[in-house]
Parts: C-alpha cells; sequence; structure tokens
C-alpha cells in the first residue's frame, strides 16, 4: 500500500527529493550528451555503456525517491499520494505546487489553489 500524504508532509520531504534530484538530472544530462555523441560516432561499445550508466542512474533515483514514500510516474516526475489523487512535483519546479486525480495524470495537473475548489466539489 502507498503511503498517503498530507500536503505539508509532502512538503516536509520536497527538500530530500529536490536535493537527490538535481545532481542525478545534471549528471543524466552529461551522460546523454556523450551517448549523443558516441551515436554520431557509431561507437557501439560506448553506446551500449551509457546506456546502461543512464539505466542505472535513473533506476537508483527512482529507488531512492520511493524510499522517501512519494511515487516516481515518469522522469523527474514524482507524485505523493494526498488520498484524493497527488501532490505532484516535476524537475526543475521550486515547489510542490500541482495536485492531479488519479485519473487525471500530469496533462490534468492543477495549481494547488485549483485543486482545494476540486477537492471541495468532490
Amino acid at each position: 500500500m502507498n503511503r498517503v500524504f498530507t500536503l505539508e508532509e509532502a512538503r516536509d520531504v520536497m527538500p530530500k527529493v529536490k536535493a537527490m534530484t538535481r545532481p542525478v538530472f545534471e549528471l543524466a544530462a552529461s551522460l546523454s550528451e556523450e551517448l549523443e555523441e558516441a551515436e554520431e560516432r557509431d561507437d557501439e561499445r560506448r553506446v551500449d555503456s551509457l546506456r546502461q550508466r543512464l539505466n542505472a542512474l535513473v533506476s537508483s533515483w527512482t529507488e531512492a525517491v520511493q524510499d522517501l514514500g512519494p511515487e516516481v510516474k515518469g522522469l523527474w516526475l514524482v507524485d505523493f499520494d494526498s488520498g484524493d489523487g497527488y501532490w505532484c512535483w516535476a524537475y526543475p519546479e521550486d515547489d510542490l505546487g500541482y495536485w492531479h486525480s488519479y485519473e487525471g495524470g500530469f496533462g490534468a495537473r492543477v495549481p494547488l489553489e485549483e485543486a482545494h475548489k476540486v477537492l471541495r466539489r468532490g
């Protein structure tokens, strides 16, 4: 069972999520550039090595974030179960500023101010 977070609890965890995401994102961006260059040179051995490193990096980030309680829903996309939907954050956003329903997903997220209106109607 997934952990349910109040908004305050989710915001308390956010500094840790952000702190672990930024350096991983930057390393992944660097590895992606190297991968692109290796692909242009048709260096298959290097391409394979870089892909493995990128996959391992993203997997370790995913696991580390999920160990804190939220769910990773995509690359650099973190959702905190609110019991009615998700408090939603995507790197490089500064704060946890969005919410979306369970069914809606990232494309249906709304600013928290609007989420409170939606939740009151629900």
